[in-house]
Order: structure tokens, then sequence, then C-alpha cells
């Protein structure tokens, strides 16, 4: 009998790090490969499965307009409980820290059916920062079977909070799988981003890409970021902003209050995952307050300045590919002009190595759930 191996997941950036698991794991014929989504960002998530050509067995399509973190939280328990209950599959195999992943571990965990856990240990030691996700990562971790760390570094996070070493594997990032995929596409075929002009993906001068999302961020944050792209928007006029503005109201206010009649500040809609890979490989500095970018950028040769003020990602800061500058309106001016006119600057970051692995991630984490499902295949 064939053994059952299923993906919860929820959220775009969890599409893109479980897609090449799941393509991989769909090549072996004594696995039943299962794809439950969640639907928690229902638009941005549709976008990766085309891509990656990744079609779910079971829609749960939880997301509502406005829904808060407990109303998310309750409805998707309530949704993974009965998937699980009529699935039974042998394992469960969850990415990062979304309401989904706590969600997903928690109803695994009371089924007793192990849990793989995709990119653990990662952390800030702040339970509020990121919100909710730190504290949303920490249960996943206490309610997994198998941990697969990205980095050394995460690996010694998990052995400082008891998490028996034997459980835990360093595999590398699955998003650099996931990049080099869309690489290849990109190439073969570049796509087009609406609402840019077609001669800014090809012309020399000088992109500066920015992303924003985070809920801690909302209200001056957001502010204090504007200004400061307005302010560079201003200091170089021959430089071309492109801010793809995330849906939310708390983001799309100030940002379209602030920066909307920038002449060479472009805000677009928000961009499926070929387009911004594309974006990002045409960028020559990224601002960005998101946690896979500054994974993927590394390996695109792309300086990254974080509008956080902690991350949980100090490997690219410790290697020099990636810089925290928070929120403030003159540390986000003064470092980004830093790296439009110091070609020594820029290139010290540019050229720094990756911290997150060489695109192999997926062979390892594959190789370790089926000796697991087919050696123990039980919870401890």
């Amino acid at each position: 009998m064939k053994k059952k191996i299923s993906f919860i997941f929820g959220t775009r950036p969890e599409a893109i790090k479980l897609s090449p698991l799941i393509l991989a794991l769909k090549k072996y014929p004594e696995i039943e490969t299962h794809v439950c989504v969640t639907g928690q960002h229902r638009q941005l998530l549709d976008q990766v499965l085309e891509v990656f050509g990744v079609i779910p067995d079971v829609d749960l399509a939880l997301m509502q307009p406005d829904q808060t973190l407990g109303g998310l939280t309750s409805r998707a328990i309530a949704a993974i409980d009965a998937y699980l209950s009529n699935y039974k599959p042998d394992m469960v195999l969850v990415q990062g820290d979304t309401t989904t992943v706590f969600c997903a571990a928690l109803c695994a965990f009371y089924y007793k059916i192990p849990v793989g856990h995709v990119e653990a240990g990662l952390r800030t030691w702040n339970k509020y920062s990121p919100f909710p996700e730190e504290t949303n990562r920490v249960l996943a971790t206490h309610l997994s079977t198998l941990h697969f760390a990205p980095t050394a570094n995460s690996r010694n996070n998990l052995i400082k909070e008891g998490i028996e070493p034997t459980r835990i594997y360093v595999t590398g990032n699955t998003v650099i799988d996931a990049l080099y995929l869309a690489l290849d596409k990109v190439t073969a075929n570049p796509p087009a981003i609406s609402n840019l002009p077609d001669q800014i993906m090809v012309n020399g001068q000088q992109l500066i890409l920015i992303t924003g999302h985070r809920r801690e961020n909302f209200g001056e944050g957001f502010r204090s970021i504007c200004r400061a792209i307005k302010k560079l928007a201003n200091q170089f006029p021959e430089a071309t902003f492109v801010y793809p503005v995330h849906l939310n109201p708390n983001v799309q206010g100030p940002v379209f209050n602030l920066l909307g009649n920038g002449k060479n500040i472009h805000l677009i809609q928000p961009l499926s995952y070929l387009p911004f890979v594309a974006l990002m490989n045409r960028s020559t500095v990224i601002l960005t307050d998101s946690g896979g970018i500054q994974e993927e950028a590394p390996s695109l040769g792309k300086p990254v300045l974080v509008m956080r003020e902690e991350t949980e990602r100090p490997e690219a800061v410790e290697m020099g590919t990636v810089k925290l500058v928070g929120t403030d309106e003159a540390a986000i001016f003064e470092e980004t002009s830093t790296l439009l006119t110091d070609d020594k600057a820029y290139h010290a970051m540019a050229n720094a190595v990756n911290p997150y692995g060489d695109g192999k991630a997926t062979d390892r984490i594959i190789s370790t759930c089926l000796k697991f499902i087919h050696e123990e295949g039980r919870c401890d």
C-alpha cells in the first residue's frame, strides 16, 4: 500500500517554497502525494500554483474579507481537522510560519501524524516581531517530528529550545530551488509586467525595487518608509522606483497618498511569481520587509536593505548581503543613497555569498522523509 504524504499550506511564500518538493515527490510511484490548500491568501496563492503547475487536491477556501487572526485560526483548525480525519495521511509537510502552518501542525499532532517542518528554526526571540509569524513557528516547532533547518544557525536555535538533534536536518532553503526553476522559465520566456513601461526592463538605468506588508510597520512605519522613498526619487531623478503595492488597505493608504505623484515612481499591482523574479533580477537595489526576498536576492547578486528592526535571517546580515535599516526615514535614505553612488559599497554586498543553499534542499528533504516514513512512520 502506498504511503500518503500531505502538503498543507495557504499563502504565496509557502507555495513557492513547497512547490519544488511537491513536483519532485510526485515522481515517486510508491508515494501518494496530496495537496491541501487553505486559501489563506487567495489570489497570490493561486498565481504561484499556476506558475509551477501544482493542482490542489483539496481547497478549503478559508479566506474572508477583513479576516482576523482569531477568526482565520478557528476556521482553519476546524477545516484541517476534517481534512485529516477524512484523508488520514502518514505524514504532513508544512513550511514556515503562517497561521496555516500552526493550525496544520496542531491538527496533525492531535491525530498523532508526524509533521515535517520545512524552514524550521528561524528566530528573532521576540514573540511580537514578526507578528504573528515568530510565535507561529515556535509553536509549530514543538508540534513537529522532523525539522528541516535551512542553516546551521537555525539548527542551533532548535537545539537551544530542546529539540532532539537527531531530528534536525540542515538542508538549505527550498526557496533557492524554486528560484532556479523560475529563472529558467523567465530566461526562456521573459514575462510582461503590467503597468510598467517595457523599456524599464531593458534599459540600463538604476532600478530600486520596493516591497512592504508587515503588520508591525502599519501606521507611522509605512509613512516613514514612503517619505524616504519620495526623498530618494527626488534625489535620483534618473533612477526608477518600482513598488508592487500589497493589497492590504494599511499599506495602500500611505503608499498611494505619499508616492502617487512621483514621476519616476511606478506603483503597480502585486505581481505573480515569474514577473517578480524577473523584476528582482533586473533591479539594482531591493528595499523590503519580506523574509523570502532576503534569501532569494543574494543568489541574484542584489543588495537588500531590510525595513525591519530585526530579522530571523541573521546569516545574510553576517555575510554582508543584507543590511537592516528599520523604518527610519534617514537610515533608509542614507543607506540606499550609498548603494546608488558608491561602487565599492555596492559590490561588497552584491558579491557576497548566499548562505541559504545550493538549490538542492528538495533532494535532502525528500530523502529524509522517505527514510522516516518507511522505517518509522510514526510520532515519537
